[in-house]
């Protein structure tokens, strides 16, 4: 008997090969009917005998193309119309009340790879080969449903054979909206640098002139020249990774002294060359998101100076692009070398450049030469940062456990949405990630795989940080968190976030009901979020980091959250950063906290190490230590000053960060007085102790656990029960240094100590609350040893520890959190 279903999935399944899929399902199970994209997802109308009609829908949900997911899947039964085929419809652009989501963009899949170097292939060495596995996808979107009209490929009529490949539902670049050729796509464009000015463009036009500007562009790298290149997201400044003479005018030229640069190689077998790589490693490098993910260096491996100096990894990356697969590959063939720098567009802190003339303007200051292209890009994107951890025990094959870290979550990630998880279900389930297929035969004759039960809720836009910030807005149960922006507190940055929200708001069509910010009086994002005329919820800075984590897992009930980083806007006015909160998805109580030290200048110690030695020589009274001398007399005159603004109390704020901590122990310990970038003093005294991943307990190295002093006004959010007091740490710390103990033993024993700090106060929280979750969120456990010994020593103590698993731990977490509380309260 002949049945009929009306089919609705929701997810990422635009861009990503779904209709076709469905199309051949479709003959597979012998149904006839119609798939289409709409404006809120694909519709299927499909009609076959019942047990076809199972299958079919249960492969939907299990066997989705690589690239798409599948988050829920609705049913109704429909009445058979007699198809006696099935077809692949035009996109329906009628109104409907949600939209659907959008692939982020993709890596040349290994088929494109491969007709990009055959001589005999039409699209031999075309910059922008692509299909429908593979290339743009929300950087070249200005609007939806995904069709080629709503994209910066509408200035670029197809020519019939490329019209042909598109309308053929068998072919692999059916419906691949960005499809093109030499004959009627983008080309790249080229233009040379004189005395910080662009000169005449040339067009790349054929395959002949297409390749005389890769020769030129290898010509100038070859030379130690540097090229700004155009990516997906926005351009990138690229040069000869083995040149010193080149790094160093980068850095120069960039005003970047000191912060290490990614590279890129052509394959995996290129970057074992200077880097350890497993095999979750490799299969970050080759995924479709293709990150830059970083790797521990090879004992021995020789780089350039210049390159990643003092630091125990690299950050690498394979081809993203044509252009990039075209640029390496004819830079190894000329010079024999396989590794090219591939760092960010920008100057300085800027955002990322993404327009031919602006970089023309801006990138002449910086590069020799620049290689553009005549398609537009939609959205400004920087590459992801990740980094493989090992936690705690072993996979289903006896290999050790992985898990992914992300430093930075941008391109091939976002705008892939993430989920506020009702209480109770497990972050990852199948339910999340789009079911499994006897949920969904099971669930069929109810009407809906996947229950959306979100109902009306308000659509709320979470302003996230001033430092590594994103924005998140809310369609619950889904949260679209932005690409990684960057610091909002530059004016550019500011307008680069107002952007995006724009863009995120038009493109998902969301109106936001409610603003959620930080309650750091002075954010410009939280001030811009108070001038709205919609009602506005205040989160707390570190209650955001570990709602973030609950929200991720969802987690129900209350955690143990250890929120450590650099700082954040306290309910007492300090400036927290080594908190311990009792929290759960709607509010929080102070436990916890590092006792205060004073951070003499402000916003100067952070720049100065020294000032915030000095703020922790003070505040444990080791200003007499010997091995103190040596920091007292780098100050010079500034010791002085700093003790003025202590003692009164002047531009001398009280700070409990762990972060700040470790910036004073970097100094003390003269692995870094004088960073050039932000963290370079903490992550450099992480790196002086690599190579070793234990040491014997210490006892010297403690941190003291005492009952806290309240005050009449105190409250349960702005002073806690218990202070971390680190001061026997820093004694033995200067004792080791005055005694000659090497600086790697003592970076290993300090770390130690606060992994131990860790343990005690989840097993104080354990003893009077019984709460035996831990979640860990905050800057500072992107210190490799903290995050794993973490896990290793809390998981050995008994303790479920939760991290962030989706964003990073910094503050590119923190809108998430805003998100999760704001949509728990209001």
């Amino acid at each position: 008997m002949i049945e009929a279903l009306d089919i609705q999935v929701k997810g990422v399944v635009q861009g990503v090969g779904f209709r076709p899929f469905v199309y051949r399902l479709a003959k597979r199970y012998l149904i006839n009917g119609w798939v289409l994209n709409a404006i809120d997802g694909v519709t299927i109308h499909a009609e076959g005998e019942r047990a076809h009609l199972d299958g079919f829908v249960m492969e939907i949900a299990d066997n989705a193309p690589a690239a798409a997911k599948v988050e829920r899947i609705k049913m109704r039964d429909a009445v058979p119309e007699g198809f006696t085929g099935f077809e692949i419809r035009f996109s329906d652009d009628g109104a409907a009340e949600a939209t659907t989501l959008v692939s982020p963009d993709l890596a040349t899949c290994e088929d494109c790879r491969r007709e990009l170097f055959d001589p005999d292939n039409r699209r031999y060495r075309y910059p922008f080969i692509n299909c429908t596995n593979c290339g743009p996808r929300f950087t070249i979107i200005n609007g939806l449903p995904y069709d080629r009209p709503k994209t910066s490929m509408a200035d670029f009529p197809m020519c019939p054979r490329c019209a042909k490949e598109y309308a053929d539902p068998l072919d692999r670049r059916f419906h691949a909206q960005p499809d093109a050729c030499f004959e009627c796509g983008p080309h790249i464009s080229w233009c040379e640098v004189v005395d910080g000015t662009a000169g005449e463009v040339t067009w790349g036009a054929t395959r002949e002139s297409s390749d005389r500007i890769f020769s030129e562009a290898v010509r100038v790298l070859a030379t130690d020249g540097i090229v700004a290149v155009k990516g997906l997201g926005g351009f990138h400044l690229v040069c000869d990774a083995s040149s010193e003479e080149a790094l160093a005018e980068l850095r120069a030229r960039k005003k970047r002294d000191g912060k290490a640069f990614a590279v890129m190689v052509a394959a995996v077998e290129d970057a074992r060359v200077s880097c350890e790589v497993d095999g979750s490693e490799a299969a970050l490098l080759e995924s479709p998101a293709r990150p830059i993910v970083l790797l521990r260096k090879r004992t021995g491996a020789r780089l350039a100076a210049g390159l990643a100096d003092g630091l125990p990894d690299l950050g690498v990356m394979l081809p993203a692009t044509p252009v990039q697969h075209l640029l390496i590959h004819d830079f190894a063939e000329a010079t024999g070398k396989r590794m090219l720098v591939m760092t960010s567009g920008n100057v300085h802190d800027d955002p990322i450049v993404t327009d031919d003339a602006a970089a023309r303007a801006a990138l002449s200051r910086i590069a020799d030469a620049i290689l553009g292209n005549d398609r537009a890009i939609e959205s400004r994107y920087d590459d992801s940062v990740v980094r493989v951890l090992s936690v705690p025990g072993t996979d289903a094959a006896g290999e050790p456990n992985r898990a992914v870290q992300f430093f930075r979550r941008a391109r091939g990630f976002a705008p892939a949405p993430l989920r506020i998880d009702s209480p109770g279900d497990a972050a990852g389930s199948p339910v999340a990630e789009g079911g499994q297929a006897d949920e969904a035969a099971a669930a069929r004759r109810e009407g809906e795989a996947h229950p959306d039960a979100a109902g009306e809720r308000p659509c709320i836009l979470a302003c996230g940080s001033e430092q590594k910030s994103t924005l998140a807005l809310t369609r619950i149960p889904e949260v679209f968190v932005s690409q990684h922006i960057g610091d909002v507190e530059n004016v550019e940055t500011y307008d680069a976030w107002l952007e995006a929200k724009r863009r995120y708001e038009s493109l998902f069509e969301l109106s936001p009901t409610v603003a959620a910010c930080d309650a750091h009086p002075e954010y410009l994002t939280a001030k811009w979020a108070r001038e709205q005329d919609i009602p506005v919820i205040e989160v707390q800075h570190h209650h955001a980091h570990i709602a973030s984590v609950i929200g991720e897992h969802g987690i129900d009930g209350a955690v143990c959250g250890i929120a450590f980083d650099g700082t954040g806007y306290g309910a007492d006015g300090a400036l927290w950063g080594g908190e311990v909160l009792l929290a759960n998805r709607s509010d929080y109580e102070r436990f916890a906290n590092f006792s205060y030290v004073p951070m003499p200048g402000g916003a100067a110690a952070i720049e100065n190490p020294l000032r915030m030695a000095y703020g922790v020589l003070w505040a444990f009274d080791l200003l007499d230590h010997p091995a103190a001398r040596r920091v007292l007399d780098e100050l010079g005159d500034r010791a002085a000053v700093c003790d003025q603004m202590i003692e009164r109390g002047l531009n001398a704020p009280s700070t409990s960060s762990v972060g700040r901590l470790f910036d004073a122990a970097a100094a003390l310990a003269g692995v870094c007085a004088h960073p050039t970038y932000e963290g370079e003093a903490a992550i450099l005294f992480d790196a002086a102790r690599c190579g070793e991943s234990r040491v014997e307990d210490d006892e010297r190295y403690r941190i003291a656990i005492t009952k806290n002093a309240a005050l009449p006004d105190s409250t349960a959010h702005d002073t806690s029960a218990v202070l971390l007091d680190a001061s026997p740490t820093f004694s033995a710390l200067l004792d080791d240094i005055e005694a000659g103990v090497s600086v790697h033993t003592v970076s290993l024993r300090f770390h130690a100590a606060f992994v131990r700090a860790m343990v005690d106060v989840a097993e104080l929280v354990r003893g009077v609350y019984g709460i035996s979750t831990v979640a860990l969120s905050g800057g500072v456990f992107m210190n490799r040893y903290l995050v794993e010994r973490g896990l290793e020593e809390l998981g050995a103590a008994g303790f479920t520890v939760a991290i962030n698993a989706e964003l990073p731990p910094n503050d590119g977490c923190i809108s998430f959190g805003q998100a999760v509380v704001a949509s728990t309260v209001c």
